[in-house]
Order: structure tokens, then sequence, then C-alpha cells
């Protein structure tokens, strides 16, 4: 449990919460005192209920938020309710996918679209629908989802994805520098590769293992433990860290 409810009272806003680092985030800031923490979803209702409930027991409301943001619509319905939410005090930018695999050859303007879309235009249009409240406020904090894949180019098939999040590591550099004086932090949490649903569906177990058998630390990573950084830069700890993009991949990027 975490002793100091240091987000006591605030609002958060979790993309991709259904499952994941989104659920583990979501769980650490209803625990972190926040009053209410709004769940987006994508397609997995079912994981976002149960998520939903687990933040309840925790202390906090929760409100499910559906929307596909692979798509214009959806990305404009997602940034219609924060907008009329009125107040979200900490937006994590955490929805993401590599939609999937393709190599150069056998990838599409369509798939272009999909990846974009989700990983980096939901996270510029949200962020700016969040941030108006933020800045009027003199207080936010935006923290976005980038990969170890925008250092090191990724897996096979995987260029889109790598290329939407170096957007992203780039993305959250240039609005730390407009936002700052503001009194809004925006910073950007690097995973690498992590035991969970999207590497177990896009990536195989001999591959998993073999990952894990070259990360200096000698395991995969943990929902938790990126909740866990998530949390610091959400937190006052993280009051002078600004434009930031924190690598935590058990010591992988340095092989």
């Amino acid at each position: 449990m975490i002793a100091n409810r240091f987000l006591e009272g605030q609002t958060a806003l979790v993309t991709g919460a259904s499952r994941g680092i989104g659920a583990a985030t979501a769980r650490a800031l209803a625990e972190a005192g926040c009053a209410q923490v709004l769940l987006h979803y994508g397609g997995y209702r079912e994981g976002a209920e149960a998520v939903a409930r687990e933040v309840e027991a925790l202390g906090a409301g929760a409100e499910l938020w559906q929307a596909d943001l692979t798509t214009m619509d959806g990305i404009s319905e997602l940034c219609g309710r924060a907008r009329a939410q009125g107040r979200i005090d900490i937006l994590v930018n955490n929805a993401g996918s590599l939609v999937r695999r393709a190599p150069l050859l056998e990838s599409s303007a369509e798939l272009y679209d999909q990846v974009f879309n989700l990983n980096v235009k939901s996270v510029w249009l949200l962020t700016q629908a969040a941030a108006a409240g933020m800045i009027e406020r003199g207080a936010g904090v935006v923290v976005n989802l980038s990969s170890i894949g925008a250092r090191n180019g990724g897996g096979m098939g995987a260029a889109l994805y790598v290329a939407a999040k170096s957007a992203i590591s780039g993305l959250t550099r240039a609005l730390a520098k407009e936002l700052a004086a503001k009194g809004v932090r925006v910073n950007a949490l690097s995973p690498g590769t992590v035991d969970n649903d999207f590497h177990a569906k896009f990536s195989t177990p001999e591959l998993l293992e073999s990952v894990a058998r070259a990360t200096p630390l000698g395991r995969l990573a943990t929902n938790e433990e990126m909740a866990s950084v998530i949390l610091f830069l959400c937190s006052p700890g993280a009051s002078n860290v600004h434009g930031q993009t924190i690598e935590v991949n058990g010591g992988a990027f340095m092989i």
C-alpha cells in the first residue's frame, strides 16, 4: 500500500486502461489518493469493468469511457468527453499497439493511419483537450508512453510502431518546453519488454525467453514496475522533471 496519498482529490484519465500497464497505472493512481479515475478502453469492456471494481475498492470513483482510437471518430469522441469533463489533473496517454506486425512490403496506408492515429494523433489531440483546463488552473501532469523500440528500432515488422513511439518522445520534449512555465509537466515512460498481453499477442514465447536471457536483470518487466514509474512522474517528487523519456527496461538498452 502507498502510505502517502499524495494525489488526494485529483482526477486522472488513463487511456488503454482495461489491461496491462494501463490497468496497473489506474490501480496505482487510486491507491495514491485520486478521487476519480477515468478508464478509457477500446474493445475489452470486461477488463475495464474489472479494473473499475478494483479502483473503487481502493476508494476512488471510476468511470468507463469507450472509444476506438485507431479512428478519427473515436479520437474526437474521447476528446469531446475530456473537454466536457471539465477537470482532468492527470492524463496518462497509455493506449497504443502495433495493430499487426507488417514488413515494409506488406504494409499499407490504412495500417499507417491506424498505428499513427492510435499511438500519436490521439496523444496530441487528447493532450490538447485536457491541457486547456490544466493551463487555466496552473497545474497538471501528462505522461506519455513511448517504447524502447524508439531507441533500438524494435522487432521485425514493427517499423510503423517504432516510428510512432519515436514521435512520442519528440512530442513529449516539445510539449514540455511549451507547457512547463504554465504549470503543466509533460514526461514519458519508455518500457522495455513487459510480461503482459501486448507481448503475448505480438511475440512468441521463444522470443520472450531470449529477451529475458539477454536482459541484464535476467527477466521481463512487470506492469506494476511500469506503473510505479508513471506514478512517480505524477508525484510532487517529480516537480522538477520536464520533457524526459524515462527508460525502464532492466538494463536491456545497454546491450
